[in-house]
């Protein structure tokens, strides 16, 4: 394939197998110490190689995305799982989704927070129910009669790094979406080798936010999409005008009706209509013979892609 350029914030590329994403926002480099940048691309590029080497032994797309998604959410350097942000109650309340593009079955769940890998419940909600969205005490309830499901206490996802951003705008009686105004979510879309889709979204949501406020990370078609047909989609952003645009679906839905290619839909949905109304933040797209997409209308998105041959890149800062 030879070398892959994400460094844009409208970056299309071809054969992708694996696209991930870490959060958006205001994130510049002169904000980032050596240390912080090392640990997020070190962070990006070991999700991308765990997915990567679940496709070369042939897993589906779900196990693909799954586990990608777990690896960001042990990872404490973003806003998901272990180092998720913490609520107006000194909470890290949690949400996930997933969905499988070939029969658009989708399990999500919202206002964890005992869970140490979120997603897993979001598929467990899939795959071992007759439901799509789980929520707080019921998702939890189901969690306990799950082996795959890890139950946790807050500790496990408590840092020193979050209780002071909480303190910070509890002193400024503000809502952060996370430090240097970064939306902070990770998510993933893959293609199997029969070409089937899925996509995987997961966060914490909101520093300072409200406790029981619901963002778009876990809402089908808002935050998360995944359609054979047309294209998986995980979206990190302003929650809020990610669920009033329905952005993950409205990419799908210009595919279909519109015939767009994944890159002009992605790019008018996010640097176009979502810009109209005000909201910021960026999304990641796939479609089945592997187009995809990375735009992103804030200053930087945590991002990666690997390509069918092995070809491997991430990027944080955005330029156009």
């Amino acid at each position: 394939m030879g070398n892959l350029d994400i460094s844009r914030n409208d970056a299309a590329v071809v054969d992708a197998v694996l696209v991930i994403h870490g959060g958006a926002g205001t994130i510049l480099e002169e904000n980032l110490t050596a240390a912080r940048e090392a640990a997020c691309y070190a962070g990006l590029e070991k999700a991308l190689k765990v997915g990567y080497a679940l496709w070369q032994a042939g897993a589906d797309a779900l196990s693909i995305v799954e586990a990608t998604v777990r690896v960001l959410e042990d990872d404490p350097i973003f806003n998901a799982g272990r180092g998720a942000v913490l609520n107006d109650q000194g909470i890290a309340e949690l949400d996930a989704s997933i969905m499988r593009g070939v029969d658009r079955m989708a399990g999500a769940i919202t206002g964890v927070t005992t869970i140490k890998n979120p997603i897993t419940l979001a598929r467990a909600v899939l795959e071992k129910t007759s439901f799509v969205f789980l929520s707080g005490l019921g998702a939890e309830e189901l969690a306990a009669t799950l082996e795959e499901v890890e139950i946790v206490g807050q500790d496990y996802f408590f840092t020193d790094e979050r209780w002071k951003q909480l303190q910070a705008q509890r002193a400024s009686n503000s809502v952060s979406l996370s430090e240097d105004n970064k939306f902070g979510t990770v998510g993933a879309v893959a293609r199997c080798k029969e070409n089937h889709l899925a996509a995987a979204t997961s966060t914490g949501g909101m520093t300072n936010k409200r406790h029981g406020r619901i963002g778009d990370s876990p809402m089908i078609g808002a935050g998360t999409w995944a359609d054979d047909a047309t294209c998986a989609v995980s979206a990190t952003g302003h929650g809020e005008f990610f669920i009033r645009a329905a952005v993950a679906h409205e990419i799908s839905a210009r595919m279909r009706h519109a015939k767009e290619s994944v890159s002009v839909a992605a790019d008018g949905v996010i640097h176009e209509e979502l810009m109209t109304m005000g909201g910021s933040g960026g999304v990641i797209a796939l479609a089945a013979n592997g187009d995809a997409a990375l735009p992103f209308n804030t200053a930087g998105m945590y991002r990666g892609v690997i390509a069918a041959d092995g070809t491997l890149a991430t990027a944080i800062y955005g330029k156009r």
